[in-house]
């Protein structure tokens, strides 16, 4: 149709545009265009008139069963049940065919657990990741984390005082502990930090030893917590259904190249200042930052230039995509333009999205005071729950049920739910949707043959639902993001359901026709939860 109006558009009225499509209601159609509005004001024409002669042109087109102009010039296309099914092949549009992509799916720093905030700052990521791919991408995985500077001083402070001399003291504790214990030596060592001045300076010290491990006991213990906490974030990640990452980055590799470029581009772009290197981010819609301390340091600021130069010499990437959180938007504008005053050739090629912030009806978190709902204990949680409604809980389902929660809001907004809810089987939940994929397998397990035949009256509501997935995938695809196929999904199986009720399948004299259609609704409900990460089971 688009195809058909653009090419006639631009033959008789010499104006090239591309008309956009809609879904009106069902009772107008299954496809609507206010094009002729659009081109009114172009050609100084009457809309309902313009209307009427694409409509004409339309109607030489076998796909559409009727065309009809409403209003002041709408158009609206009742398609044929031919052209209705065929909507039903899933396509996915290559919007970024050839593009080279590198994306980090996690980034969480060592020398803590995972909390819910990381958790989302990694399903996030890798559902976009999924989707660059589905659309064409060579798509890159990546992490970067933290191995230096302040957070690893606070760590080390409380590590050392608990080895007492002797780091098989900490080597001892049992792996199912480790993740509580390093969080309770980060958040004692964050407590010292503020509240004495003598300790403050122990562990800035500290912290500067993270960048040489000077000290053979200190070596020991960073070398053995920063093992511990690398194989606790790539075992979290992959329970949260997380796709493994191909290079892990760090900090202390990215220092000393974002040093080395703050410093080539002073004065052209960053100004001294007390021997502290800034860049006035305030004049590109950020804040003025330090990028080098008075003590020739890199900052998180330069490292993040370093990071840059690092991702280009492995991937020479055309887009370099950041998810963080929403707090470190306008540091991230900073960051970004800066690195392409410093390399033109850098324009556009890192995107930042910010999201929101996780909140748990049981209160706010804070790593700083030990207060954080680990990764760890949502788990535990959602499965309580889950198996509190008499369903079987594995880690496949308690993943589809916490990615679900973050991805089905728009990026940027908030997340904030209940552990109830949440694994809901009756509401917009990842468990809903989960539970509807393996309740149409089970209607499929009864039956022998499963084929669309012809399209009858009461089958044209969910056909025309199901056709609109192709759309909402191209729509994700444009935008990055998820939450459109979450709807979507939650829709479908809603509107599956309305059917499924008025329409018996097993032992039904259509029964194979009827197969046929649960097959497909299915098929696009696997497809839409896999793009989504989420497994979708075909028994609970």
């Amino acid at each position: 149709m688009i195809e058909q109006l653009t090419a006639y558009i631009s033959a008789h009225y010499d104006i090239d545009i591309t008309p956009e499509l809609s879904r009106p209601d069902a009772a107008f159609g299954d496809i609507a265009t206010n094009v002729a509005l659009q081109l009114a004001g172009r050609l100084k024409r009457n809309p309902r008139q313009i209307a009427e002669e694409l409509a004409e042109v339309l109607r030489s087109n076998p796909d559409f069963a009727e065309v009809t102009v409403a209003g002041p010039g709408f158009i609206n296309v009742r398609l044929s049940d031919e052209a209705l099914l065929q909507q039903l092949q899933v396509s996915a549009p290559q919007q970024y065919a050839d593009t080279n992509i590198v994306i980090e799916t996690n980034s969480p720093n060592p020398f803590k657990a995972m909390h819910i905030g990381h958790a989302m700052n990694a399903v996030v990521p890798d559902a976009i990741a999924n989707i660059l791919e589905r659309a064409g991408a060579q798509v890159h995985r990546v992490s970067y984390h933290g191995d230096v500077g302040l957070h690893v001083g606070k760590s080390m402070y409380s590590l050392l005082k608990y080895a007492q001399g002797d780091v098989q003291r900490i080597a001892q504790i049992p792996k199912a502990e480790r993740n509580s214990f390093m969080s309770r030596m980060y958040a004692e060592g964050a407590a010292a930090y503020k509240e004495s001045e003598e300790a403050k300076r122990e562990i800035d010290a500290l912290a500067a030893q993270s960048f040489t491990c000077e000290d053979p006991l200190y070596k020991q213990i960073y070398e053995l917590c920063l093992e511990w906490s690398y194989q606790q974030i790539d075992e979290t990640v992959a329970r949260l259904g997380n796709k493994p990452i191909e290079r892990r980055f760090v900090e202390s590799a990215a220092d000393s190249r974002g040093v080395a470029i703050v410093k080539q581009h002073t004065p052209a772009v960053f100004t001294q200042s007390n021997g502290a290197y800034i860049f006035e981010g305030s004049k590109y819609g950020s804040f003025d930052n330090v990028f080098v301390s008075s003590n020739g340091r890199g900052l998180y600021a330069a490292r993040d230039l370093g990071l840059m130069e690092l991702k280009n010499e492995a991937f020479h990437p055309d887009k370099s995509v950041i998810v963080t959180g929403g707090e470190q938007g306008q540091y991230f504008k900073g960051v970004i333009a800066a690195a392409e005053l410093s390399d033109p050739s850098l324009k556009g090629q890192t995107v930042n999205i910010p999201t929101g912030l996780v909140k748990l009806t049981t209160g706010k978190m804070s790593s700083r005071d030990g207060n954080v709902i680990t990764i760890d204990w949502i788990f535990d949680q959602f499965r309580q729950a889950i198996e509190a409604r008499g369903a079987v809980a594995t880690d496949a389902t308690i993943a589809g049920a916490l990615r679900y929660q973050f991805l089905k809001v728009k990026i940027g907004s908030d997340v904030i739910f209940d552990i109830n809810d949440a694994v809901s089987i009756t509401g917009n939940t990842g468990s809903y949707l989960q539970y509807a994929h393996a309740r149409a397998k089970s209607i499929l397990r009864k039956i022998d043959h499963a084929e669309i035949k012809q399209l009858q009256p009461e089958d044209r509501t969910l056909v025309r639902k199901m056709g609109e997935y192709s759309d909402v995938v191209d729509l994700t695809t444009r935008q990055l993001e998820p939450h459109h196929i979450c709807q979507y999904l939650f829709e479908l199986a809603q509107e599956f359901n309305r059917y499924y009720e008025r329409n018996r399948v097993v032992g039904s004299e259509l029964q194979v026709h009827r197969a046929g259609l649960v097959a497909a609704y299915a098929r696009i409900l696997a497809d839409g939860l896999a793009l989504l990460g989420i497994h979708a089971p075909d028994e609970l």
